[in-house]
């Protein structure tokens, strides 16, 4: 096998291996983004544990195939790029999202995806950009959790209070009775 060959072999492992490791994967379709714009755009991938690549569609389709996801093949035509999730599944449709809604054109439109191995469409990754953040997912979680046990104590101080207001009322009826007699 010649050097070129094995280089690309080496690739279509690689990308495959990304496919299968990554927590989520968008893939794009882009025309017309001028360098001040993907730059800036990386910049955001980076803060949001996002690997942004390019990659030929054939090598793409191979490793696609590899990984066990031909699923996706039918979308690698036109110029594509990936945007690879690292750190969580929300990062790379939220920077994406976030983008196509500034720029208001079609310079970058959402073929596909995938979440935790899964094939999801163009509206799945729509949705998954307006997740609000992991921490507050938990503290919303963490609330709901907690809300049966504050309501349980709350029933509770009420019957304790209200069994305190009988004794009480109870009190101030006899001490009146011997008041009066």
């Amino acid at each position: 096998m010649n050097k070129k060959m094995q280089d690309k072999v080496q690739k279509v492992s690689e990308i495959a291996e990304r496919l299968k490791n990554a927590k989520s994967m968008v893939m794009v379709d882009y025309k017309g983004i001028t360098v001040e714009e993907i730059n800036a755009l990386r910049g955001k991938f980076r803060e949001a544990g996002v690997e942004y690549v390019v990659l030929k569609n054939t090598l793409v389709r191979r490793a696609m195939d590899d990984a066990g996801i031909p699923e996706l093949d039918h979308l690698l035509v036109g110029p594509s790029a990936f945007a690879f999730g690292i750190k969580d599944e929300v990062g790379p449709a939220k920077v994406i999202a976030e983008f196509i809604e500034q720029s208001k054109s079609d310079k970058m439109t959402i073929k596909a995806g995938l979440v935790s191995g899964k094939v999801v469409d163009v509206d799945a990754i729509m949705a998954l950009s307006k997740l609000p953040p992991k921490e507050v997912l938990i503290a919303r979680m963490m609330g709901s959790l907690n809300a049966p046990v504050t309501n349980f104590v709350g029933v509770l101080s009420a019957t304790l209070r209200s069994l305190v207001y009988a004794v009480d009322a109870v009190r101030k009826q006899k001490e009146g009775a011997e008041a009066s007699a």
